[in-house]
Order: C-alpha cells, then structure tokens, then sequence
C-alpha cells in the first residue's frame, strides 16, 4: 500500500482510506459484514479511517472505535466530523456561524465523537459543512485553538458542501485548517481549478471523497436501480439525474482500459493527481474492500488517459436533490 503525507503533519496515510457512512447512514448495513471489511482493510495496509457523528447519530464513530480495539498493534488515523446544528445539508446560505456552529455545539459534539470512539484524542475533527463566509470569525477560531491546545484533537478540517470545492479558501487562509474533504472524481473535476492547487501550495491535505459519484462510477447502475425506502441515493439518483448520469457513464464506458475496471480507473484517476493525500471510497464487503485496497499498490494512469477523461468532466451546481 502506497502512502502519502498528510499535509504538514509527520503521518504517512495510505493513498486509499476507508469512508464510512455506508456503515450506518445508509440502509442494507450489517455490523458483522461491516467489521469482517473494515478488519479486512486493516490488514490490507488501509490505515486512514474517516466517520462522523452524523453518520447514525454516532453509531458508525463507535463501529470505528471497535476497530481500534481489535487493532491496538496497528498505526490507524482517525477522522470525525461535527455535524451542523440545524439539520439542513448544506446549512442555508443566509445561515451564520451561530446558526450552525456556536461554540458550545462544537464542545458537544467533540465530547460525544471522543466518547463514541473511545479515545481520549481525535486524530483529525473536520466541520461536516462550510459557508466561508464565516471563515474570519473569531469564535470557530478560538474553538479550534482551544481544541488542539488541549490535546483533545491533532488537526482539524473541513469537508466541503457538495459542488462547492472553493467554498472554504478564506478559511484555509487562516492557518487553522490542515486538510479539506472534497468531492473528486472523473465526474467532479473542478477541485483541480483553484482548492487543490491551493492545497498543494500551502501544505494542506486532501481527503477526496465520493469517487464513484455514489456508485455511478462503478459502471453497475442502470434504469432500474432503486433502493430501500430511506436510502440516499433514492435521492440523489431522482430521474432528473439518474437518466443523464446512465449517459453519461456509457460515454464514459468507452474509455476503459480492457484490464481495468470502472471502478479502479476511476481511484487510479483520483490518486494521479499529487495534490491528493488519500481517497476514501465506502465499503461494506471484503470483495470490495480487495479489489479498492489493491489499487493502492498501483500507479496513477498514463497521461493519454487522462487527457481523454478530461472530456467527462461534468460541471453541476447544487440542488434540491444533491445534499
């Protein structure tokens, strides 16, 4: 398993991690399967391990902590986040920080992630939404002082809003930011614009997430796919997206190499860029935490490629269906 440094922190993070919503957040999850995967990628050298409280209102932050139980000889990362005050994802855009994350709500939910994953210090906290309109307020700021100064957390973070890379720059600006999650795939192309070069300029890690834009790029969706009632991607895969998705992915099919998956040229696509620390593609078997794992043994794609799937890039705004 190749490793990368995680921004200007001393930690060599496997290029492909582990996300973990699909583990409690969507339907069809099972505890047993889910830590026979998550034990699996362990031991496949995968030793980055992003959750959040949201994620089944802290179940999946203690499935993690199980994790680190059963592997206390192990070096594992872990990454949580702090989820918004007003359940509304992502926060309003006339929202303030107070609305969202007054600093008594961060406490809170600090407290309830060290308790869920059983640890005394988080490794990486992350802000699960951004407005960077907030970005110069004294409040967040000192809150993350006061956090890293008590040893309670090592870094922090902030996962952007869906389609919004650049959406946290005045943030990161401040020097309290040391990594930012983002949406990147072949689809999402427009972090490269301006957030990753950013990043890669100023010593802040990347944490690409959705590489296979919710399973669409895995090559496995068609016309039918439906999920049980509850499940996201009922919403996200709506008819205004899932047809021109379809589309779009047959388009895409033409390009994969014959000894490729989908799926791998899609991860292979994400780790050729440097920028990139680690990808954290979710998994709920052993089947699919091998074959992603092995990607992490392998190389970027050759520039031909990649200057092909520059053609799949697919610029959306957010909507009512996006989350």
């Amino acid at each position: 398993m190749h490793t990368r440094k995680f921004g200007k922190f001393d930690w060599n993070l496997s290029v492909i991690g582990y996300g973990m919503w699909g583990m409690a957040g969507w339907t069809g999850s099972d505890d047993k399967a889910s830590n026979q995967a998550l034990d699996k990628a362990v031991e496949l050298g995968c030793n980055f391990f992003d959750t959040a409280w949201g994620y089944g209102a802290g179940k999946s932050e203690q499935i993690l902590g199980n994790l680190l139980k059963r592997h206390t000889a192990s070096k594992l990362y872990i990454a949580t986040k702090i989820p918004p005050k007003e359940d509304i994802w992502p926060p309003r855009k006339d929202a303030g920080l107070q609305d969202i994350y007054p600093k008594q709500h961060i406490t809170e939910f600090t407290e309830k992630s060290l308790k869920n994953l059983s640890v005394e210090c988080i490794d990486l906290l992350q802000f699960h939404v951004w407005e960077d309109s907030w970005a110069n307020q004294d409040e967040w700021q000192n809150e993350v002082l006061r956090l890293k100064q008590s040893g309670k957390v090592k870094a922090f973070g902030i996962s952007t809003n869906r389609w919004e890379p650049e959406n946290c720059i005045e943030a990161l600006k401040t020097g309290l930011i040391d990594s930012v999650q983002t949406i990147y795939n072949i689809f999402d192309q427009s972090p490269e614009d301006k957030l990753l070069p950013y990043c890669q300029e100023n010593g802040i890690a990347v944490i690409a997430r959705v590489p296979f834009d919710e399973g669409s790029l895995t090559g496995k969706l068609n016309s039918d796919s439906r999920w049980p009632e509850g499940d996201f991607r009922n919403i996200y895969f709506c008819q205004e997206n899932l047809q021109p998705t379809l589309e779009r992915v047959e388009q895409l099919r033409q390009v994969v190499p014959e000894e490729m998956t989908m799926a791998e040229m899609t991860l292979r696509f994400i780790i050729s860029n440097p920028a990139v620390t680690t990808v954290i593609p979710g998994m709920r078997s052993q089947v699919n935490v091998e074959a992603n794992m092995a990607v992490g043994n392998t190389q970027g794609l050759d520039s031909d490629l990649i200057t092909q799937l520059r053609d799949h890039r697919w610029d959306r705004v957010p909507t009512s269906w996006s989350c």
